[in-house]
């Protein structure tokens, strides 16, 4: 349905006030069509903070839309900053477990915001908060409220990691 709507509302050409449609059909759109509206920049923090699961995890259109977001965005090698992160939103979901070890904690915040995880994620998760080299401290320093803020990522913990928090 968002895929006909994004075709009607496209066909007299790419509206200006695309901001003021839903998020989501930007993600039947490519960085180029909204060149009028804005940068890709603008285009990629709006994306991210659209339902990805809209589109299946494994989708090529998915796949397309985070390809094109490292490209707008820069990012050359694995390692994503805070920033960066930030202006992808949801599509911090897609990346792999070698973007969560090289990134450390820039990602977590933005992870926990995921609601599943491959299982390289996973064990990427696992590395990164095992070894305490966060924001966050490692798992013995914990308190309720670094419990709350990584709620999202709790699935991803293993036995290891959960017996060193305080109880």
């Amino acid at each position: 349905q968002l895929s006909c709507l994004v075709k009607l509302v496209t066909l007299p050409g790419i509206p200006k006030d695309l901001d003021s449609y839903p998020k989501e059909l930007l993600l039947f759109l490519s960085p180029s069509d909204y060149a009028g509206t804005g940068s890709c920049m603008q285009f990629f923090a709006n994306v991210g903070g659209a339902d990805l699961d809209v589109l299946p995890r494994e989708s090529p259109r998915r796949k397309e839309l985070l390809l094109e977001a490292l490209a707008c965005l820069k990012i050359a090698g694995t390692q994503v900053t805070e920033e960066k992160a930030e202006i992808l939103g949801h599509l911090v979901c897609d990346l792999g477990g070698e973007y969560i070890r090289s990134s450390g904690g820039n990602l977590l915040k933005h992870l926990s915001q995921c609601d599943s995880f491959l299982p390289d994620q996973e064990e990427a998760i696992r590395s990164v908060i095992s070894s305490g080299n966060t924001t966050f401290g490692p798992p013995e320093v914990w308190s309720a409220s670094t419990l709350n803020e990584l709620s999202g990522l709790i699935p991803a913990f293993d036995h290891s990691i959960l017996q060193k928090v305080p109880k």
